[in-house]
């Protein structure tokens, strides 16, 4: 079985190689990340829960590439400032007219990331077409005052 599970990861990561020539970086970074998350969760637990774990890994990134190619520079503007003003656990709200998505961003933690003590793990749910989703991450603060995502 476990031979079933490897052999569905190489030829997952052969697609995503050889498709990399026609992607945009948001794709490539994606596909990266969906790989990544399959192979991650192959190594947790066996059977059934390990097929879930593979496809929860997966999944998250392409959700995250979803909610990321839905929004445009104004709402990356609102992620920031709710990161840099909003306290553990208040969550900013926004509705972006141009798109009808709407957003809300909670930091959850503050952390430090290599060596950076200006970290915040933060939830994002956006409502897109009338579908919710949300998105975990990880962003630092940047020397000039910007927010990156790191995880």
């Amino acid at each position: 079985m476990k031979q079933l599970y490897k052999s569905i990861i190489i030829v997952l990561c052969t697609f995503a190689l050889a498709g990399c020539q026609n992607m945009s970086k948001s794709d490539v970074g994606t596909m990266t990340g969906a790989v990544a998350g399959g192979l991650l969760g192959s190594t947790i637990g066996g059977g059934r829960g390990q097929v879930m774990a593979i496809a929860a890994g997966a999944a998250g990134a392409l959700i995250g590439n979803a909610i990321g190619k839905n929004m445009d520079d104004a709402d990356r503007m609102k992620v920031n400032q709710a990161l840099d003003s909003n306290n553990v656990g208040q969550p900013a709200y926004w509705n972006n007219q141009k798109t009808g998505a709407s957003y809300k961003v909670t930091p959850v933690k503050n952390v430090t990331v290599k060596h950076n003590k200006y970290c915040r793990e933060y939830q994002t749910v956006a409502t897109i077409d009338g579908k919710q989703q949300k998105m975990y991450g990880t962003a630092c603060r940047q020397p000039d005052g910007s927010w990156k995502v790191v995880k």
